[in-house]
């Protein structure tokens, strides 16, 4: 495997695959891979002849206070990672190179980026679609693989390559889990022993509200009302928000109609640590 740190260099070094027919796979990361990651990298694997693997801690996408000073940074690990799971090149831009002096230029998703994460952290999806559209037009790639457990994500990036023509397949993973539910997540080792032991209710809350919907439960307060006494009554989480959405159009709900995949998310704090998860749920 490659490492590659100059935008420049790598941005030649794809067009060198795509002048040769190979098909370029992109999984972009801020780095602390885990598990999940390494799913991402196996199906990018499936996908292209090229698998590129980005690590990039972006300070766009952090607000003010939140955490990206002691964000998980482990760069030897990444490396072995990555390699191990089939990546051909890590790139890993220093943020100057990506923020040069003087730089003024963003890219906003409007409506999608509004509620939900935006929400909750002002500025968040500018930076992810800064940086990700930055990333898409240094490392050329044909698709591009990310996370379930970013769901709001998924569907801004969707957004943004279409609505900007980019012409890449934006590929979604299934949320990777530990045994007792909790998402796989470099925030996770932020958390005491005590509030591991508690943060899996995050889940099995999820589980509740995709119980009570298929059991015929069309109130979508209901459920959020369902979610948050689970959580609350089994941990000492502080919630952010629960909601339940259009999975596509991120509009929030009352009523549950037929023939709507909805997108039950949420975000909570144990001590300083914030998680979030989400499950997709079809009504038929």
């Amino acid at each position: 495997m490659k490492t590659i740190r100059e935008p420049r260099l790598m941005h030649n070094e794809s067009e060198g695959f795509r002048s040769a027919g190979k098909r370029i796979a992109l999984v972009p990361t801020m780095g602390a891979l885990h598990g999940g990651h390494t799913a991402l990298i196996r199906e990018a694997r499936t996908r292209g002849d090229v698998v590129i693997v980005t690590v990039f801690v972006n300070p766009a996408q952090f607000g003010e206070g939140e955490d990206f000073n002691r964000y998980p940074r482990d760069s030897e690990g990444d490396l072995r990672t990555a390699s191990e799971a089939g990546a051909d090149i890590l790139f890993a831009p220093e943020t100057a190179a990506m923020y040069p002096p003087g730089y003024q230029t963003f890219v906003t998703v409007e409506a999608l980026s509004l509620p939900l994460e935006g929400a909750a952290r002002p500025g968040h999806f500018r930076g992810v679609a800064t940086v990700v559209a930055k990333l898409f037009n240094i490392t050329c790639p044909h698709c591009a693989i990310f996370g379930q457990k970013d769901a709001q994500q998924v569907v801004v990036l969707r957004r943004m390559s279409r609505d900007l023509d980019l012409g890449i397949e934006i590929v979604v993973v299934p949320t990777v889990r530990e045994g007792d539910g909790l998402a796989l997540s470099s925030r996770n080792a932020y958390l005491s022993v005590s509030e591991r032991r508690e943060a899996p209710v995050l889940y099995r809350a999820l589980r509740i509200a995709e119980k009570r919907i298929r059991a015929g439960e069309r109130s979508a307060a209901a459920v959020v009302a369902a979610v948050t006494s689970e959580i609350t009554a089994r941990s000492s989480a502080s919630i952010d928000y629960v909601s339940v959405a259009d999975a596509e159009t991120l509009e929030p709900l009352s009523a549950l109609d037929a023939g709507r995949t909805l997108l039950v998310s949420l975000a909570a704090r144990f001590g300083t640590t914030r998680l979030i998860d989400n499950i997709h749920i079809r009504i038929e």
